[in-house]
């Protein structure tokens, strides 16, 4: 049964989706199936299109050794790894331990289409990564030539409280947790390496928490990815 209230509360949410990624919502299309769906049940799906200049394709073919990585702080978990989450509060709570305030579970996964676009158009961008399922693990090395590594400075940044609270309560591995969770960093980015700085400093000025997270280095006979602390 549509619920008027909670189909105002979703249109809202994803128009806002729009305004921040500078996208235009064009159409939608509601219906009931209540021999599927039971009691406050519903479904969302949507998809988005765009278009770009061939020559203003971003394909990672130009990421080189000495290029920097710079690290886009995330809003929280985004949508990775929440059938482990649930299981974990319900652990937590069984075993009559505290779980992390809601507001962190719930924070809407950040949207960088704005402060990337303009980076865009002050400096040449190699490369880009969306962290999300696998991780730095495995959404770092998806966009690398085949020459070249990248090299994580673990001790760059503080894993925040959120995923501490999980990794403790799951006993998870340090691996499975960089597999599973953006443990803070939602996007990475691949600019020369004498651009690092000022990249920081504009992704910062656009409201943005950057840093440099890494650089690239020569493949040699190594891993993809080396993570260092």
């Amino acid at each position: 049964h549509l619920d008027v209230d909670v189909a105002a509360t979703v249109i809202s949410s994803i128009a806002t989706g729009c305004e921040i990624s500078g996208a235009a919502l064009i159409g939608g299309e509601t219906a009931e199936l209540p021999g599927m769906y039971q009691g406050d049940d519903y479904d969302l799906a949507g998809f988005c299109v765009g278009v770009v200049e061939k020559d203003k394709l971003i394909t990672g073919e130009k990421i080189g050794p000495g290029d920097a990585i710079i690290a886009l702080r995330s809003s929280g978990p985004h949508s990775n790894g929440y059938s482990l989450i649930r299981k974990l509060i319900d652990i937590a709570k069984d075993e009559g331990q505290s779980t992390p305030p809601i507001e962190d579970l719930l924070q809407p996964t950040r949207i960088y289409v704005k402060p990337l676009l303009s980076l865009f158009e002050q400096m040449p961008v190699h490369g880009l990564a969306h962290i999300t399922g696998g991780g730095l693990l495995e959404n770092i090395p998806r966009v690398l030539p085949d020459a070249v590594c990248a090299v994580i400075d673990l001790n760059s940044w503080t894993m925040p409280d959120i995923f501490n609270w999980l990794q403790n309560i799951g006993n998870i591995a340090q691996y499975e947790m960089w597999r599973t969770f953006n443990c803070g960093v939602g996007m990475t980015v691949f600019v020369p390496g004498d651009q690092a700085d000022a990249a920081v400093s504009a992704l910062n000025a656009a409201g943005e928490t950057a840093w440099q997270i890494g650089e690239v280095r020569d493949l040699g006979n190594g891993e993809a990815l080396i993570l260092e602390s």
